[in-house]
């Protein structure tokens, strides 16, 4: 059983008996003399999509429901379902446009290393690799000259999603993104 310090995005907990995914973790730390962190977790009901929120000290321990991660692509949009395929078994998992929509800001067809997590044999969430390499489509000119150090401008890449980068990167470049910090983090290996 993790504490709830070490609770990360997409993870599967138990409470009474219920499994609920956690979306969203908010950290704060009481003004004071009052011990450690705490953390808020807005989290929803796997069986009836529920909203939740709760407050947990960062060493009270947590129960992980049952869950299982499976190998998938991106492979097409029907409307507003997304479906993703099994890499193994060609299994199809749909998820609502509106559910997965913070990660569709750095899925392509090209993704690598998505993972879907199966609670209670229903796709739940889609979990997704620490960086992903997207195009830039809209940014300012690149200076000639500018250094790796120097200022940055803001780039928006395929997915729509739009980050600040280094004043030498270029349209039609491939940038490596920090998932979960959504930071520039190099240029891409692939063109």
């Amino acid at each position: 059983m993790p504490k709830a310090s070490e609770i990360k995005k997409n993870t599967a907990i138990e409470i009474n008996g219920e499994a609920y995914i956690v979306r969203d973790i908010e950290r704060s730390v009481p003004q004071g003399r009052a011990g450690g962190s705490i953390y808020r977790m807005r989290m929803y009901n796997v069986a009836t999509n529920a909203k939740v929120d709760e407050s947990y000290k960062d060493s009270e321990m947590l129960a992980l429901a049952d869950l299982t991660r499976r190998s998938v692509m991106f492979s097409y949009a029907d409307g507003d379902e997304y479906v993703f395929m099994d890499n193994e078994d060609y299994t199809p998992y749909s998820f609502n446009k509106e559910a997965i929509a913070d990660e569709l800001l750095f899925i392509t067809e090209n993704t690598k290393d998505l993972q879907v997590i199966i609670v209670n044999d229903a796709p739940v969430a889609l979990d997704l690799p620490s960086s992903v390499e997207l195009e830039i489509v809209e940014t300012d000119p690149s200076i000639k000259g500018a250094s790796a150090s120097a200022r940055s401008k803001p780039a928006v890449l395929v997915t729509g999603l739009t980050v600040q980068v280094p004043e030498h990167i270029s349209n039609g470049e491939t940038i490596k993104i920090n998932v979960e910090e959504r930071k520039f983090t190099g240029r891409g290996e692939s063109k």
